[in-house]
């Protein structure tokens, strides 16, 4: 990868909709070559997929929650399907300690948070420690995926 393709993804990031003419015009390459190089960063696994970002507020879900809990290591990866097919869970990790999960949930409100974690965290034998907080304020974020 090369600066060209650094600037052409940071395009894409912003907009994956640009069309080849429009990512040629902004980076001063030809169109072909604008799709080669497109091509090339998906052939390569560099890009994994074009999505689109939803807004989650205007889809209802008001309660953005960040849960951080600690799991039986044995069991670690069975919870984690468990919990990642779960529609209020939109991002969920393992961390380096190979006992630990990060969630992010997404539910409508507190009452719906409260009736998730009551369903699939409270009192499961697999979980020994949960951390809960609700976001107050987004700062930063970052749509799209890393910015290089």
């Amino acid at each position: 990868m090369n600066t060209l393709d650094a600037a052409l993804l940071n395009l894409l990031i912003k907009d994956a909709r640009l069309s080849f003419a429009d990512i040629a015009r902004q980076l001063n390459i030809s169109r072909a070559h604008a799709r080669s190089r497109v091509q090339f960063l998906v052939d390569s696994g560099v890009i994994e997929k074009f999505t689109a970002v939803v807004n989650p507020e205007k889809l209802g879900k008001m309660v953005s929650t960040f849960v951080d809990l600690k799991a039986l290591p044995a069991r670690i990866e069975a919870l984690a399907d468990h919990l990642a097919e779960q529609p209020e869970v939109v991002s969920l990790y393992i961390m380096s300690d190979l006992q630990s999960l990060h969630i992010h949930t997404l539910t409508e409100d507190g009452d719906a948070f409260s009736r998730f974690a009551s369903q699939h965290l409270l009192n499961n034998p697999d979980i020994s420690f949960i951390d809960c907080k609700s976001l107050h304020k987004r700062i930063k974020h970052r749509r799209g995926g890393a910015r290089l």
